[in-house]
């Protein structure tokens, strides 16, 4: 299950669920309420049968709705109805959708309305039979073509497999002569970064970030003197994207950059089947709790695991094997191999333990001397061996621990790391201590560090030149404002993590510096900030005056933090979690001009919130919880036309009344909140 705009937290748990846990989640969070669900692309009407017990009856006018390309299937669920069919497209609505996607006029200029481009345009468009997929595919396709001879080109190949055909079977040739005509159509540095889509489940969210990541762990993404691998890696999904081969899922926090995406599963298919036929990829359906690699085709170099078991363990020999993947499973516990010298050209892998109290990683793991891509993940402690430390080609290294993680010295002498990413799983935690002397001009991601009595040098921070995504654990407030120093000299420095485990407050003195990375785009602050014995200075007037996304935690501020934020002109995203104290807080007019979303949780002493006309005019999602002391929602909610989603927990009871409606009557404050088309209380 899906849900939409979960928290990291939120969809952690979810994602830690079995079925019948989360079936019984969904039950109670929709039992006595009214609710409209839609489930997409039900292919069997057996899926259909596991999944109605997670539906409760609800209140009147609960509604269910489900699409389905087969028609049994849509009437075995409800015998009584008859399903609704969708019509294909016109001539004119399938001809003005390929002109959106194939004739941008910035690229094809004056000539996207001459005659003989609509001719050619229309006769191919009238192939795709109205299909929506097919049609938005070959504009993907046209896009690339500037000439007229290019799209006559493309022209005669369809025109030229349809040839023959019965008239009944087009359509679903269409479809394929489409994709394969893409496919064959990709510069060839794009073709294995396309198949290698295929080895994620069907409807599968893909992390931008992992997916470039394991692209330059294959060797896919070729080393280039003008460009990092992570940008030319952009560039090549942001292609993918232009020709409508990949779809955009998620934008990151700037509004522009890609942060997850998907391909659709017609499209996954044919990634699948040509993988296969290249000997670049296969897919194990796992069915018992042992898969023997000696029975994979030997010329294999890809495997993807997708288990239906708890329990993964892998025997065998595959000398040729480069790569294990093994896209996560929240039943999953454990997945290990038996004998790392069998797999000693692994560039990827990734290994699991759930279920013991300390995991050794064995010292075997130093044998595989090509591997690129490293995730390990334990809930409990994990021990590193120093092994690890002759992975000499390694290029990123993501770790999830639960209580505590042993990290050999090793680990930082290795010159091509360029992502760290050590994580505890729980919300704050203990970073891991970096070694003295880490000076690598490689690294790009550093995240989670200490600073403790061992402070890190001047000449070892200055060095990574390269940095832009960067984590910090203080274990006291005096190292604060040094490190910040440093980080205000970081160029390409955009995302940076900030918690303080001290009990002392931080002052403004020591995150003033932070005023002066300009570069900064992405801040998480967790820490109490002290009062400002100057009254007349704010103490958020440290914050980055470019900060596009913006997290603070349990700053336990006495002054209203909403004076100086609503000021920053780039913000579009602010997380705020007891961070304010007191009992007022004003939202000005003309302030936070960008805001998309804001979050507010536990401000438990906030009785009174005002929100001028004018104020957050782009804001599309709010949620607040926990802010119970807080009687009423704001008058000048109403004026922003712009939300469209709002959700509320752990609110006070007369909040929760006065939005209600109850036997058709409303309640007294339910005209600033009619607007918004979405509204969860809980």
């Amino acid at each position: 299950m899906k849900v939409l705009s979960p928290s990291k937290d939120e969809k952690e748990l979810i994602e830690n669920m079995d079925e019948i846990e989360l079936g019984r989640t969904l039950f109670d969070a929709l039992k006595e309420k009214r609710y409209l669900v839609v489930l997409d692309d039900i292919w069997r009407s057996e899926d259909w049968d596991i999944l109605k017990p997670a539906f409760p009856r609800g209140r009147k006018g609960s509604k269910i709705l489900f699409t389905t390309r087969i028609k049994n299937v849509a009437s075995r669920a409800d015998p009584r109805s008859t399903p609704v069919e969708l019509s294909l497209l016109t001539d004119d609505e399938s001809w003005n959708l390929l002109c959106r996607k194939a004739l941008p006029s910035s690229k094809m200029g004056s000539q996207c309305c001459s005659e003989e481009f609509e001719k050619l345009g229309k006769e191919m468009v009238k192939n795709c039979g109205g299909l929506p997929l097919a049609i938005v595919m070959l504009g993907g396709l046209l896009a690339t073509k500037q000439s007229l001879a290019q799209w006559e080109m493309v022209y005669k190949n369809i025109h030229g497999h349809l040839k023959g055909l019965p008239h009944q079977d087009q359509n679903g040739a269409v479809m394929n002569i489409i994709l394969v005509s893409s496919y064959n159509d990709l510069p060839y540095p794009l073709k294995p970064c396309l198949l290698y889509l295929g080895h994620y489940p069907k409807d599968w969210e893909i992390s931008k970030n992992e997916l470039i990541r394991l692209w330059i762990a294959e060797g896919f993404i070729p080393e280039n003197e003008e460009f990092l691998m992570e940008d030319l890696g952009e560039i090549f999904l942001e292609q993918l994207i232009d020709r409508s081969l990949v779809q955009v899922s998620r934008q990151g926090y700037t509004g522009t950059n890609v942060k997850t995406c998907r391909v659709h599963d017609l499209l996954r298919d044919l990634c699948t089947k040509k993988a296969r036929e290249e000997k670049l990829l296969e897919i194990i359906q796992q069915s018992s709790a042992q898969i023997d690699v000696t029975l994979v085709e030997r010329m294999l170099r890809r495997i993807s695991i997708h288990p239906s078991e708890r329990k993964v363990h892998l025997k065998g020999k595959h000398p040729k094997l480069r790569s294990l993947l093994l896209p996560q499973n929240e039943t999953l516990v454990e997945f290990c191999i038996s004998n790392c010298k069998s797999f000693k050209f692994l560039r990827v892998l990734t290994l699991l333990k759930r279920n013991v109290e300390k995991w050794h990683v064995s010292n075997e793991i130093g044998d595989l001397l090509h591997l690129r891509y490293l995730k390990l993940e334990c809930w409990n402690e994990m021990i590193l061996p120093q092994s690890i430390g002759r992975l000499k080609s390694l290029y990123t290294l993501y770790i999830k621990y639960h209580t505590d993680i042993v990290i050999p010295d090793a680990v930082f002498k290795l010159e091509r790391l360029r992502h760290i990413v050590i994580k505890r799983i729980a919300l704050f935690g203990r970073g891991f201590r970096l070694r003295l002397g880490f000076t690598s001009k490689n690294i790009e991601t550093l995240k989670y560090i200490m600073v403790d009595e061992q402070p890190i040098e001047n000449n070892e921070v200055l060095r990574w030149t390269n940095i832009q995504s960067l984590g910090i654990v203080f274990t006291r407030t005096e190292y604060v404002k040094p490190i910040l120093i440093l980080l205000t000299k970081l160029q390409r420095l955009g995302s940076v993590s900030l918690e303080v485990l001290d009990d002392s407050n931080l002052s403004y003195l020591d995150l003033e510096p932070l005023s002066r990375c300009y570069h900064l785009s992405k801040l998480r602050l967790a820490g109490g900030i002290k009062d400002d014995p100057h009254p007349s200075c704010h103490l958020l007037n440290f914050l980055p005056p470019n900060i596009v996304k913006l997290t603070l935690f349990w700053c336990r501020m006495s002054q209203d933090p909403m004076g100086v934020l609503e000021k920053l002109c780039h913000l579009r995203i602010l997380y705020l979690e007891g961070v304010y104290n007191g009992s007022k807080m004003m939202c000005s007019a003309n302030g936070f001009l960008q805001l998309e979303s804001l979050q507010m949780i536990g401000l438990e002493e906030l009785k009174e919130w005002e929100i001028e006309k004018g104020a957050m005019p782009c804001l599309r999602r709010l949620e607040l919880a926990d802010v119970d002391s807080l009687g009423m929602l704001p008058e000048g909610l109403r004026f922003i036309t712009t939300l469209q989603e709002m959700i509320l927990t752990n609110m006070s009871s007369s909040l929760k009344e006065r939005i209600k409606v109850i036997d058709g009557r409303e309640g007294e404050d339910f005209y600033k909140v009619c607007h918004i088309p979405s509204i969860h209380v809980f």
